[in-house]
């Protein structure tokens, strides 16, 4: 019986074009994480149930993936990075020095209604300091988010703070809820917005909502946070109230990024949580981070052009079939060449690599031949010499 080949939905395959522009991308990431002092940290996609279970409130619950392996175990496919993250810190206490610094990147399930820029797998880009109450792990967080933005290309964009404390005591599925009118300035349209979110809210939560959206000054301590910036950094920074994010774990300062142009949403998000960990321990150990939407950067970078002109790796060269020898002694300078190892005329091979976009081809035979596959122009040399053209 032939099997239809074919993709789950919301689960996709990377072919190489799409796979170097995502990598060059995590390279760029990691370079610029690895420059705060950011070191990485996998862990396994299966953890127990109890683990991630009850920390993203009521629809993180349903949107994870949970079943019972063979062992009759209770397992749930990792949701996010932070709380996986919570469990290393809990686990490995004795191993790990405070303040803990790392990145992680690794792939997240949710059995999410996909759409735009929405998957059920996707790469999750995460970057967290555990362990410190200071401030300046937040601007330093909040630093490194706009420096990986700028190092991407992006040039408009914004990153909107806020801090959750500003919603305190209020019902925390409220407050997940009430970030989805984060656009909405007018006070009667918020009103109208909160009632269809929130259903029957009592009034005196209706009224600290009314309250805290109101706010036309930062907190003292978003205040004290942005005091520490930088001023390149800091014309990146707006302070807007609307902003609650939807995760329940958040405590202190949160921050979304918005790159103008693009509209299928934040493409970066985070914040301070110092209560999560401590779930996992019998003290609180505080920490901050933030985490990359990154397919929704790859997307805001196709978008506005941003991996025009950029080098995104692959065979600068193709040699012929006839130049096993030939395409090594490349490799040894420090060319990367991939070799035809077909039986085929030059045509094809020349064809080959003009469906790659490789740029040169050279043609070894009784004598040297380097073709630019763009102006078509091909020129006589030694290896040496045309080496250098490279």
């Amino acid at each position: 019986m032939k099997i239809e080949p074919r993709t789950l939905k919301g689960f996709r395959d990377f072919l190489p074009k799409e796979a170097r522009k995502r990598a060059y991308v995590l390279n760029t990431l990691k370079k610029v994480f690895e420059s705060y002092g950011f070191e990485p940290l996998e862990t396994p996609v299966l953890e127990y149930e109890d683990i991630l279970l009850g920390k993203y409130g009521d629809e993180g619950d349903k949107l994870m993936y949970r079943f019972e392996d063979n062992g009759k175990r209770r397992v749930a496919m990792r949701y996010d990075q932070t709380v996986p993250l919570a469990r290393v810190v809990a686990q490995y206490a004795n191993d790990l020095p405070l303040p803990f610094k790392r990145y992680q990147i690794q792939n997240v399930y949710r059995a999410d209604n996909t759409q735009k820029g929405r998957y059920r797998e996707f790469l999750q880009v995460d970057i967290d300091t555990v362990g410190s109450y200071s401030p300046l792990a937040d601007a330093e967080t909040i630093r490194m988010a706009i420096r990986s933005m700028l190092e991407l290309g992006f040039t408009e964009f914004k990153l909107f703070i806020n801090d959750r404390n500003i919603f305190e005591d209020m019902p925390k599925d409220y407050v997940s809820r009430i970030d989805k009118i984060n656009n909405i300035t007018d006070e009667l349209e918020q009103d109208k917005a909160m009632r269809k979110l929130l259903g029957e809210i009592p009034e005196k939560y209706l009224y600290r909502f009314r309250t805290a959206l109101k706010a036309k000054e930062p907190t003292p301590r978003i205040s004290e946070i942005m005091d520490l910036l930088d001023p390149i950094t800091r014309q990146y920074v707006v302070f807007i109230p609307n902003i609650a994010r939807g995760l329940d774990y958040y405590t202190g300062m949160i921050f979304e990024i918005e790159v103008k142009g693009y509209r299928a949403g934040s493409v970066a998000g985070g914040g301070r949580y110092d209560n999560l960990i401590g779930r996992f321990t019998r003290q609180e150990i505080p920490a901050v981070g933030f985490s990359l939407g990154f397919d929704r950067i790859i997307e805001a970078m196709e978008q506005l052009n941003l991996f025009d002109n950029k080098d995104l790796g692959g065979p600068k060269i193709l040699v012929t079939n006839s130049g096993a020898d030939v395409a090594e002694e490349l490799r040894k300078k420090g060319i990367d060449a991939e070799l035809y190892v077909d039986n085929k005329e030059l045509d094809k091979q020349l064809r080959y690599a003009d469906k790659k976009s490789i740029p040169y081809v050279l043609i070894a035979g009784d004598k040297l031949q380097l073709k630019n596959m763009q102006s078509g122009e091909t020129r006589e040399g030694t290896l040496e010499e045309l080496a250098k053209d490279l």
